[in-house]
């Protein structure tokens, strides 16, 4: 049985996750699979199309040293559940013991067109972990935007310009949707906190039924930003409280990594092309909407963890 963790000195030494592959320098998916398959060493892998995808298997290479499976963009959910089913009537047929599938898609198709498979898939109970690597666009294809893109970012299909400055639209909070379906555990990642991801992962995989995580994806070549840059910008995420970090626990929600006093949001914009336009005078509005989502975001996080505690 896989435990936690106290430091990163404790991660399993084996990586199921080959070097060679061709993701982009600074990209924040590596660090995700890698932490995944140290903590999940008895995975099925299910991924969508994406920059993952991609950059993993391209033919006749794969990086992935455990069973893997290729689906179409908006149905990664549909697929691991139907493996699931599938190794759930192998166990009780043929005494297979079951290993854990889990699924991985970026924030386009989790977000928005993979929503409906993976809201189907939550909703029937299906013992699985959904992980969402998050870099805030439909980067695979073109950066364009999407549910997951916040107010002000730039993408191709929200420029900021004469018109627009940037997406106008705030972002879709993913964990409070899979929490609505009533599954035992959801939590947000970051790999500027290593040691909370690892733990995490152990804990979703733990649970018998369907868990999500919420992975925060550095981009450089999406958020135009340096590329030796990705994990600071990740910890400025959590310490801006632009990414909480938390869970919800069969109910109870706990911030992980509390950020009492937190940094100015500007010191987290300024690293990346896509938000720098917001630190112009006449964009100061729309800064200050932004602003206010995460103060109101984590304000409602505040509140969920002291009324959840209440009532356990």
């Amino acid at each position: 049985m896989v435990t936690q963790i106290k430091t990163v000195k404790e991660l399993p030494r084996e990586e199921l996750f080959a070097p060679g592959h061709r993701l982009c320098a600074g990209c924040g998916v590596p660090v995700l699979v890698r932490m995944v398959l140290k903590a999940i060493p008895n995975a099925v892998i299910v991924n969508a199309t994406g920059c993952l995808e991609v950059a993993t298997t391209i033919f006749p290479y794969t990086s992935w040293r455990v069973p893997w499976v290729h689906n179409a963009f908006e149905n990664a959910a549909a697929t691991a559940a139907g493996i699931e089913a599938a190794f759930r009537i192998l166990e009780k047929k043929r005494g297979i013991k079951r290993p854990k599938v889990v699924a991985f898609g970026g924030d386009g198709g989790t977000f928005d067109i993979g929503i409906q498979a993976l809201s189907g898939a939550l909703e029937r109970g299906h013992d699985m972990l959904y992980i969402c690597y998050d870099n805030e666009a439909y980067m695979n294809t073109g950066i364009q935007r999407s549910g997951a893109t916040p107010r002000g970012a730039a993408t191709t299909t929200s420029p900021a310009g004469k018109v627009i400055p940037g997406k106008l639209e705030r972002k879709k909070n993913l964990i409070e949707i899979a929490v609505a379906h009533g599954i035992k555990y959801a939590a947000t990642l970051n790999p500027a906190y290593p040691v909370d991801m690892y733990n995490k992962i152990v804990k979703a995989a733990s649970v018998e039924g369907p868990t999500l995580l919420h992975y925060f994806c550095p981009c450089p070549t999406g958020w135009r930003s340096d590329v030796d840059k990705s994990i600071e910008i990740a910890r400025l995420a959590v310490l801006t409280r632009v990414w909480p970090l938390y869970e919800n626990d069969n109910g109870v929600y706990r911030i992980t990594v509390p950020v009492k006093t937190p940094r100015p949001v500007e010191e987290y914009l300024k690293m990346q092309g896509r938000f720098r336009h917001l630190l112009a005078p006449e964009n100061k509005w729309l800064l200050d909407q932004l602003k206010q989502d995460i103060e109101e975001n984590w304000n409602r996080l505040l509140k969920l963890v002291e009324l959840s505690q209440k009532s356990s």
